[in-house]
């Protein structure tokens, strides 16, 4: 036997001895440890309440000490041990007879210290009856709130608006799976508003949007307010997320009969150019005939972001008139 050939037959050995270890494995995490066999003994892989996928997550694991066991959430439930047709102490199920108070409490006995849950007292959801186990599947292998693709459909349920907007054309990636619903909220609660992770909606956008942070010489007011005045995060028609697309937008704020500057369209131009002292000569404003067609209509289509790019804010030092504000 040459060479090549027992590389080969080491490395064909190799490889079934790691699927035999593996299948060993996957074998000894259906293994339910001593203190729940008697609960699996009926709750088995036939039961129409199977539990033997919570042995493949964090909270079956043998090897953690601090990992519970049926009775360490369920209760002792001697009387559903006696006859198996009354429900044990505590339950989880959609009709449920344990109280909120109740499940939550189960779970809290644990997750409490965690900081993510200092604010779930009081906090939206807990305010409306929504229990940890509305949300999170505890005996699934694969817990669907937990991860980035699959969570947007469990917020969706309860959140039908946010599914509509989220399938506008201007959105965040949330359907595309870069981005999910607890990047910007906190579902546990939080000191923010909407139970956002910041303090602040605008702390939460620069977590991702740094360069509109600032300082910026020249502000934008609405933009240092609240990002949600001109955006609405979860999904709109218009570009960049915009509430409506400009001018619309802008003029909801700006009287356009105010515009300095010979801005086709924009009612009650005025004639920049000026004489040595740097006076206005004169202002125009539009006939009636030209008005007909509204302020978008004569500006054929242009956006005020072509000439104000620096919407957010400015560090132009040579922004300081009202005339050139935000100008790059």
């Amino acid at each position: 036997m040459n060479k090549s050939s027992k590389q080969l037959l080491a490395l064909s050995a190799l490889i079934l001895g790691l699927v035999g270890a593996g299948s060993a494995f996957a074998a000894d995490t259906f293994t339910a440890p001593e203190k729940d066999k008697v609960c699996v003994a009926c709750h088995d892989a036939t039961s129409d309440k199977p539990i033997l996928e919570l042995y493949q997550t964090k909270h079956g694991s043998k090897a953690d000490a601090r990992a519970p066991g049926c009775q360490t959430c369920h209760g002792a439930s001697d009387g559903h041990l006696k006859n198996p047709g009354t429900s044990p102490d505590i339950t989880f199920t959609k009709n449920t007879k344990s109280s909120a108070d109740a499940r939550d409490g189960t779970c809290l006995s644990c997750h409490q210290k965690d900081a993510k849950r200092m604010f779930w007292k009081g906090s939206q959801h807990q305010a409306r009856d929504i229990v940890c186990s509305s949300c999170h599947q505890v005996h699934a292998a694969k817990d669907k709130v937990r991860d980035k693709r699959a969570q947007p459909e469990v917020c969706f349920t309860c959140h039908k608006e946010q599914r509509a907007l989220s399938n506008k054309p201007s959105h965040h990636p949330v359907p595309e799976g870069k981005m999910t619903c607890s990047d910007c909220h906190n579902p546990h609660g939080s000191a923010g508003p909407s139970n956002l992770v910041k303090d602040s909606v605008n702390s939460t956008c620069y977590t991702c949007h740094a360069e509109k942070r600032g300082p910026f010489i020249h502000s934008h007011q609405p933009v240092g307010d609240n990002c949600t005045n001109c955006h609405n995060p979860h999904g709109t028609t218009a570009d960049f997320l915009l509430k409506t697309r400009a001018p619309f937008l802008c003029l909801s704020c700006h009287d356009p009969s105010s515009h300095p500057g010979n801005v086709p369209g924009i009612a009650g131009n005025v004639d920049m150019s000026k004489n040595r002292a740097g006076t206005v000569l004169s202002t125009t404003t539009p006939s009636d005939n030209n008005n007909t067609s509204g302020v978008v209509g004569k500006t054929q289509g242009l956006s005020c972001m072509n000439c104000h790019t620096d919407i957010h804010g400015s560090n132009n030092p040579m922004n300081s008139t009202r005339a050139l504000r935000f100008w790059r």
